[in-house]
């Protein structure tokens, strides 16, 4: 793919787990949306979604593995099926692709190898083996990666040294807090002027609220590299570590909106608008994360004109 291709406005997908779980996914334990890629009853469910969001108008669909990291199949004793997941998670989106015959991109999803919304506290060495070994699974299905909601400069250099010995671009993910800082405590400027390099494709805000991202636009535009948002729609405008609302033992998951909220109130008219807002202020890349739905991104599909 070419580098400059987030230089013009790109629409992004919205939510996958969040949409597969209002579709009937039943979830296991803390598996989440990594349940409908170990079950084959859920495939075409999975394929679906995908197709939903490319009917939708998006350029760019991410593959359905954020919740695949090892540290998630190990808690949940289905580690022996990590490479079976992943690689079902690449098969799935590239299927959908080819029966849309629309020419979307796949990204692949690299989210943070330990838990969500937290820095990850482990060993270097023990965080780039992880990381290696779910994007070699996913490499022959996609055109780039997505680092999926990292939390610090270390996270994000481990995953780009990874990237790079597979020798694909990527979109960077960080994920920010209302006081515009990573949860590590460093600024998005921090984080690039550590990590940035040639195969970075441009930098969102990722799965943050609308206000978040909003706030963090005006540091993001000063990168000079392409930028903009996968936002929420959860109630809570900083999410919690995912372990406070999924257990491993759990034989039918705890839905996260029981606990985060969705924002029903949050209609596409409205996405629109912030939409057009972000736009204003030079974001090129647009798309949704947990609880954004097909309509969402529907509605924000026509910006592209």
């Amino acid at each position: 793919m070419k580098t400059d291709y987030f230089s013009k406005i790109r629409i992004l997908d919205g939510g996958m787990g969040q949409e597969l779980l209002s579709k009937g996914l039943k979830a296991k334990g803390s598996l989440w949306s990594a349940t409908a890629l170990l079950d084959e009853k859920y495939h075409k469910m999975v394929i679906d979604a995908h197709l939903n969001y490319i009917k939708s108008g998006a350029d760019v669909i991410i593959t359905s593995n954020f919740a695949a990291r090892k540290t998630r199949m190990i808690q949940n004793k289905v580690e022996k099926k990590f490479s079976y997941a992943n690689t079902k998670a690449g098969e799935l989106a590239l299927k959908a692709k080819k029966i849309s015959k629309k020419n979307v991109l796949i990204g692949g999803s690299l989210p943070a190898q330990n838990d969500t919304y937290v820095p990850d506290p482990r060993d270097k060495k023990i965080i780039e083996k992880d990381f290696y070994d779910q994007a070699k699974e996913l490499k022959p299905f996609i055109d780039f990666f997505y680092l999926d909601v990292l939390c610090s400069s270390k996270e994000c250099d481990i995953a780009l040294k990874v990237t790079e010995k597979l020798n694909l671009p990527v979109l960077v993910g960080l994920h920010v807090k209302k006081n515009g800082k990573l949860p590590s405590g460093e600024s998005i400027t921090e984080v690039t002027e550590k990590c940035k390099n040639k195969d970075w494709l441009g930098i969102i805000a990722a799965c943050v609220s609308p206000e978040i991202a909003e706030n963090a636009v005006d540091e993001m535009k000063n990168l000079k590299i392409p930028y903009g948002y996968k936002v929420n729609l959860w109630k809570i405008n900083e999410p919690m570590p995912v372990k406070k609302f999924a257990a491993p033992g759990d034989a039918v998951a705890t839905n996260p909106v029981e606990v985060m909220g969705t924002r029903n109130e949050y209609t596409e008219i409205k996405f629109l608008e912030f939409s057009k807002k972000m736009l204003s202020k030079g974001a090129t890349i647009l798309g949704g994360c947990c609880e954004t739905k097909p309509f969402h991104i529907q509605k924000i599909s026509n910006l592209k004109n």
